[in-house]
């Protein structure tokens, strides 16, 4: 039974009709999922926004706490030096790790760009000349 309508009855519909309803039902089928779709989309943006929200306070709270371990470094160091002095190595080793930091971030970004997928690209080369290759053999 589908619907209100036996199988019996069904059977001694036109094929016209029976495609008509066919139709309508797919219809309706699709606009379900595209509203089902959009509905968690909605709700998974929703979450990604919680999160980006909490990644950003980390991102503040981690700026925060390596402000404070470079005070923390500079008045260790100044206990054996001019706090001046202590300061500088502190900023120089961050310059250096920030310097390294730049120099990797640059290199892996221009190994990702431009942004192609060129593997999919090749594999789908290879599959046109396969199929190439196929239509060919089935000529023969």
């Amino acid at each position: 039974m589908q619907g209100n309508v036996t199988e019996a009855e069904l059977r001694e519909q036109p094929i016209g009709d029976l495609i008509k309803r066919l139709a309508g039902e797919t219809s309706t089928l699709v606009q379900q999922e595209i509203a089902l779709a959009r509905a968690e989309m909605t709700q998974k943006a929703k979450q990604g926004a919680a999160a980006g929200g909490m990644l950003g306070g980390a991102a503040v709270a981690g700026l925060l706490t390596a402000m404070a371990l470079t005070a923390c470094a500079i008045a260790a160091l100044a206990t054996a030096m001019h706090v001046w002095l202590a300061a500088l190595i502190v900023g120089a080793l961050l310059a250096l790790a920030t310097g390294g930091l730049a120099i990797g971030g640059r290199d892996r970004l221009r190994r990702a760009t431009p942004p192609v997928p060129e593997q999919t690209i090749e594999t789908v080369k290879e599959d046109v000349e396969w199929a190439k290759t196929r239509r060919r053999s089935a000529r023969r």
